[in-house]
C-alpha cells in the first residue's frame, strides 16, 4: 500500500434542498443532507430498511452546480473525504460534527430545471486541482 487515504463514496438522495452560504470573498459553501438506505430481508423473510443520514459540504463550483441542478429528493453520487470539526453554540456549548467534503459529484437523474430532459446519462463534476488549494477556505 502506497499510503492510507481518507476517501468516502456514497450514492443517495437529498433530504432537503441544498443550503447555500455565500462568503464576503464570493466563495460559496453548500450544506446538504444525504440519505443512504440499505434494504434486506430478516430471518422471517420480512423486508427491512435502514436509512443513514450524512452531513455533506461542497465548495465553489460544486456548490453552484448543486444549487442549480438539484432539489430535495435528487439522487447523487459523491466522492470526498471525512472532516471533523467543533464549534460552540450561542449557549457556549461545544459541539462536534462529522462531514463529508465533496471532491467529485455525479448527478444521477435529470437536472431540476429541465422538465423535458430525456438524457439519462449522469453528469460528473470534479474539483479542479487548483481550486482545492485556492477556493476551499472561505477566510
Amino acid at each position: 500500500m502506497n499510503g492510507l487515504i481518507n476517501k468516502v463514496q456514497l450514492i443517495g438522495h437529498l433530504g432537503a434542498d441544498v443550503e447555500i452560504i455565500t462568503f464576503e470573498s464570493g466563495n460559496k459553501k453548500a450544506n446538504l443532507r444525504l440519505a443512504t438506505s440499505e434494504v434486506w430481508r430478516d430471518a422471517n423473510g420480512e423486508k427491512k430498511e435502514e436509512t443513514q443520514w450524512h452531513n455533506v459540504v461542497a465548495w465553489g463550483k460544486l456548490a453552484d452546480i448543486l444549487q442549480k441542478y438539484t432539489a430535495k429528493g435528487s439522487e447523487i453520487m459523491i466522492e470526498g473525504k471525512l472532516k471533523y470539526r467543533t464549534y460552540e453554540t450561542k449557549e457556549n456549548e461545544k459541539r462536534y460534527i462529522t462531514e463529508i467534503e465533496v471532491k467529485e459529484l455525479m448527478l444521477m437523474g435529470s437536472p431540476k430545471n429541465s422538465e423535458n430532459n430525456t438524457s439519462s446519462s449522469p453528469s460528473i463534476y470534479k474539483v479542479p486541482e487548483q481550486a482545492m488549494v485556492d477556493d476551499v477556505l472561505p477566510f
